[in-house]
């Protein structure tokens, strides 16, 4: 009986000193990889701290198994198409506090599933396309931008969660309408339907646009005819100062011989 608890205790024993190796080799594996100028820790999962690292782009090299990364307080200018497709554990994504002006349509393809929160706030966005935000779960904080309000925001606005509070945490920087200058979007856009009014523009744009060219089509045809009409009289005036046929003298004697 002794030796089989002896056993035990040893197998026990071996079992999580194997545990802890493996344990401590996929930290140290994490580690290893960890970006430069970036922290990383690893407890119940990944996290990745980059932030006040005076990053310029996002690091290509992030670990796979990162659920949490911290990029703010940074000089990143971008978020190019599917820069975190392979980080496929990422629950928190901070990008607040950069210089980011633009963010392309895929910049959160392959975590749009996992992604729990995306803070892109105190940046110089003022624009992206109407897809970019369309397919994430959670929530996105994009305030603090100057944000152009038109159409297309209305679009991005109207697919992402918590559409509410978003729209109203975000200040039309400038918009389609002056007078919506200044304003929060969602009473710009309770005042009017940005997509209705663009469609509106344009189809406004169409017809003085026809109109334009229907006035020129007149004016050429009242100048032509007018034009005609002035060759015409000149015509008729040079005809009339032609002088007339006047009878020959002999054909006059020879009338009044037979007469």
């Amino acid at each position: 009986m002794k030796l089989m608890d002896l056993f035990v205790a040893r197998s026990l024993s071996t079992y999580f000193l194997l545990q802890g190796f493996v344990l401590l080799t996929l930290c140290f594996h994490s580690t290893s990889m960890c970006p430069k100028g970036c922290l990383c820790s690893h407890a119940s999962s990944l996290n990745v701290s980059c932030s006040n690292a005076n990053l310029k782009e996002i690091p290509k090299d992030l670990p796979p198994d990162t659920a949490l990364l911290y990029l703010d307080s940074n000089q990143i200018r971008s978020v190019p198409n599917e820069i975190f497709k392979d980080l496929h554990h990422l629950k928190v994504l901070n990008l607040s506090k950069n210089a980011i002006e633009s963010i392309e349509e895929r910049a959160f393809k392959g975590v749009a599933d996992t992604l729990q929160t995306l803070d892109l706030s105190n940046n110089k966005i003022k624009s992206v396309h109407k897809d970019t935000f369309s397919k994430l779960k959670g929530r996105a904080q994009i305030s603090d931008n100057p944000w152009h309000c038109d159409c297309t925001l209305q679009q991005v606005l109207r697919d992402m969660p918590s559409k509410h509070e978003t729209a109203n945490n975000i200040i039309c920087e400038t918009a389609v309408l002056e007078q919506h200058t200044g304003k929060p979007f969602l009473s710009a856009a309770n005042e009017a339907d940005l997509c209705n009014l663009s469609k509106k523009t344009t189809d406004v744009a169409m017809l003085v646009t026809m109109f334009g060219w229907f006035t020129m089509v007149i004016s050429y045809v009242v100048y032509y005819v007018r034009q005609n009409q002035e060759d015409a009289r000149r015509h008729l005036e040079y005809l009339k100062s032609l002088p007339s046929k006047q009878k020959k003298p002999e054909e006059s004697d020879d009338i009044s011989t037979v007469l």
